[in-house]
């Protein structure tokens, strides 16, 4: 099926791009989300009339994606869960845990902006990306511990490993360049 996109999808294409999508795509997900028209003649007519609001309407919401990516740079978000001795936890770590811990922490933010390839399911601390718009992402911390106390010792090895990790690439880089 032949559609036109009315806002930005990722890897599919921008707005105002006519695109040829499977129909259960277009039927299930684009259409219903309002992200897509059926690419008619009518509809072609009709984006065109409309395509300075939409086009408006995208640039407000990619300003208050990027506001929001600035306001979690450096966020790290804590989740106290139960877990064994090896480290495994009795259960797992979802999206919806993860947004959870955001907005607990006084950031307002639907969980549909994080985007988890697996659920967490070992103590330690991740690295979890949130989509927050097609062209805007923010990267995060999740630290998952079985205490606060616990999570403050993770957070402190963490930063010093990154510490370390910081110093031993500082030569390497020095190397690397006089050798260039």
């Amino acid at each position: 099926m032949e559609i036109i996109l009315l806002e930005h999808v990722e890897k599919l294409g921008k707005m105002g791009d006519k695109v040829h999508v499977k129909n259960g795509y277009a039927r299930n997900y684009l259409l219903p989300q309002n992200k897509a028209l059926r690419a008619t003649e009518a509809n072609v007519a009709f984006f065109e009339k409309q395509r300075a609001e939409l086009e408006a309407r995208n640039k407000a919401l990619f300003d208050e994606a990027n506001k929001k990516a600035e306001e979690l740079k450096g966020f790290s978000a804590v989740v106290i869960r139960q877990a064994a001795e090896t480290g495994q936890l009795y259960g797992s770590v979802t999206i919806r845990d993860i947004a959870q811990a955001i907005n607990e922490s006084g950031v307002a933010l639907e969980r549909r902006f994080v985007a988890l390839d697996k659920p967490i399911k070992y103590l330690g601390i991740y690295p979890v990306k949130l989509s927050l718009h097609p062209e805007v992402s923010q990267t995060i911390l999740v630290n998952v511990a079985r205490t606060p106390d616990e999570a403050k010792k993770q957070e402190k090895a963490y930063n010093n490993q990154s510490a370390d990790a910081a110093v031993k690439a500082e030569p390497e880089a020095k190397a690397e360049a006089q050798a260039n």
